[in-house]
């Protein structure tokens, strides 16, 4: 089957995330991958306080990846964020094809002009 890309941004425990960051990241990453995901890129995206409390938490960091999956695995990977306590809540979202490498690039923090060859200007 073919895999398609997703976007997933996850709402962490900024406590456990505050003590060993890389440590959540890489547990994030292996949970995507252990799904049968392969990651094309992820990045801390921002910590704030949460508009109402999850699972008494006040404060979340929110981690954004994107990552090609089978469609059929996306329930395995949201059952393995329910039972993984680093993760408050996510959501993930089909992307479409056209935009991933955009949005890749830009998630990697890199611009149009190194993940592409600028076109030539019009004469």
């Amino acid at each position: 089957m073919a895999t398609k890309a997703y976007e997933c941004m996850f709402i962490l425990d900024s406590n456990r995330y505050a003590r060993d960051p890389n440590g959540v990241a890489t547990k994030l990453h292996e949970m995507i991958e252990s799904c049968g995901g392969e990651l094309l890129a992820s990045r801390l995206w921002n910590e704030q306080k949460l508009a109402y409390q999850i699972r008494k938490h006040r404060k979340g960091t929110y981690w954004l990846t994107y990552f090609r999956m089978e469609s059929t695995k996306l329930n395995e990977l949201t059952r393995a964020c329910q039972l993984n306590d680093n993760v408050l809540r996510n959501l993930t979202l089909a992307v479409d094809e056209r935009l991933v490498d955009a949005l890749v690039a830009h998630a990697r923090g890199e611009t149009a002009a190194e993940t592409t060859e600028e076109a030539p200007a019009a004469t």
